[in-house]
């Protein structure tokens, strides 16, 4: 089973609607409001479409999240069910404060076939290699990084990671800088931080680090795409998020899933900027239309591009 082609452009106007409903809230320092915004924008879209739709990541439970909760169905009831993964905002301080990298984020996939991720931190790993026993979760800093050196014939010092800048990671970041690997530092979204292996114009080879769950399952989408490399680890602190794990069908607390555990068959990932960064320009206004940039992958038909939109403005 595959995904119908038609549902890409579906999608892509359901980031980008979300996208410029958020904008309007860009650098007013509300992030609750430019993600309410977002929020509302995608439900309504979704709900429009001819799919049987259900939200498998979102805003949360039902007691937290009104909206896009977990296990809401989305759609017509009329079309393929479909599991789907949403960050309407992803970058809410971004937004708020007008700093780059803010993105409205979609994956969706056939029904059983996206990994229903805990609200919990995941440890990850993301590269440009496919192959096994190359970079792993269980390896050492230095052994992933002498490993990725041989396999890309690079020296670590011409070697990029990009991690988190939290303080939880100091103990890698300083692995990384005995080994003279140079960092890219980002303060936020790591949707796009797993992102920046999938092209050498990113000049990032590996990304790594401890953060949301959620969000490695919607980036997982995308690099499964791009025939890139990716492992999760989902980090339980606390019982109730035991407890959580396990009523979602979680026996293994410790498991580390490859990407093909992850996300399996076909799936369409559309990634909208709202501030821009380093995957997509944000919203630009101009008179009465809005211009967007949405990366967008569909894992059948090989599609892996960046789509203009140039639509009227919504008031």
């Amino acid at each position: 089973m595959t995904i119908d082609n038609k549902f890409i452009d579906e999608f892509v106007n359901v980031t980008s609607r979300a996208a410029i409903a958020s904008s309007y809230f860009v650098g007013k320092k509300d992030k609750i409001a430019a993600d309410k915004a977002a929020v509302d924008s995608m439900r309504s879209q979704l709900n429009n479409m001819n799919i049987k739709g259900e939200i498998v990541i979102g805003e949360g439970e039902l007691d937290d999240a009104p909206m896009l909760y977990i296990g809401e169905k989305l759609g017509t009831n009329n079309g393929p069910e479909l599991d789907i993964a949403v960050d309407p905002l992803e970058g809410t301080n971004f937004a708020a404060n007008n700093l780059p990298g803010a993105l409205s984020v979609i994956a969706v996939a056939e029904k059983d076939n996206l990994f229903k991720a805990p609200e919990t931190y995941m440890e990850k790993i993301s590269t440009k290699v496919e192959e096994k026993n190359v970079v792993d979760l269980d390896y050492s800093i230095k052994k992933n990084i002498f490993n990725l050196s041989e396999y890309l014939n690079k020296k670590p010092e011409n070697l990029t990671a990009c991690i988190l800048e939290r303080p939880r990671h100091n103990k890698i970041i300083n692995e990384l800088r005995d080994l003279k690997v140079n960092i890219k530092f980002i303060s936020d979204g790591d949707v796009s931080g797993a992102l920046l292996v999938t092209e050498e114009k990113y000049s990032v080879d590996i990304f790594l680090g401890i953060g949301g769950g959620p969000e490695g399952v919607l980036a997982a989408a995308a690099l499964d795409a791009f025939n890139c490399g990716f492992q999760g680890r989902f980090l339980f602190k606390t019982n109730k998020d035991k407890q959580r794990a396990k009523e979602m069908g979680i026996s293994d607390l410790t498991k580390k899933y490859d990407l093909n555990e992850i996300i399996k068959g076909d799936s369409i990932f559309c990634a909208t900027g709202i501030t821009s960064g380093d995957l997509v320009s944000g919203i630009k206004i101009e008179d009465d239309k809005f211009i967007s940039e949405t990366l967008v992958t569909h894992k059948h038909s090989g599609l892996k591009k960046v789509v203009k939109l140039n639509q009227n403005l919504i008031r």
